[in-house]
């Protein structure tokens, strides 16, 4: 009987331990929406040593669909480095239920995915860089002071890569 009394808080220990540690992780969640650039408008600005790569697409644009591998590719083997990925959907109010989030279940991305439903894009786009036209897709990577804007689609990887490098 000692026995069993002794080790009973060590039992009622270990099974509150092994309890804590099968809860369920919170789930990231597929996007965060901001109604507003103004919202958003601080991933633009950050003064810290994190190189910021932001991508502008939409589920409707093929190119933007056809470069988000390398994007992906660039979260994943960045993700020891002070690199960030965040990829701004500019896709329509009416597409984020039929459109938006079957292609976010579907590729399962692992980068940061913002929605941005302010459509009033002349009011903003000089915001992000003044001499973006407003096609997409477009990215800005940028740390501290200094950034780079690639206006069209990346041809590879590589591409994509080597601006981010330019930054580190």
């Amino acid at each position: 009987m000692k026995l069993i009394s002794r080790l009973f808080p060590v039992l009622l220990v270990i099974g509150l331990l092994a309890s804590c540690q099968s809860a369920p992780e919170e789930e990231k969640p597929l996007y965060l929406t901001y109604n507003t650039f103004d919202e958003i408008a601080p991933i633009f600005n950050n003064e810290s040593d994190t190189t910021y790569v932001i991508n502008f697409w939409a589920t409707w644009c093929q190119p933007c669909i056809e470069e988000m591998p390398y994007f992906e590719q660039l979260h994943e083997e960045f993700s020891e480095d002070k690199v960030r990925v965040i990829l701004v959907s500019l896709d329509f109010e009416k597409d984020v239920e039929p459109r938006l989030i079957p292609f976010l279940e579907e590729k399962q991305l692992q980068s940061d995915v913002a929605l941005l439903l302010d459509g009033k894009y002349n009011d903003w786009i000089d915001r992000v860089e003044p001499t973006w036209d407003g096609a997409i897709p477009v990215t800005l990577i940028y740390k501290g002071d200094e950034k780079r804007f690639h206006g069209k689609q990346y041809a590879n990887f590589e591409q994509l890569s080597a601006m981010v490098k330019e930054l580190m």
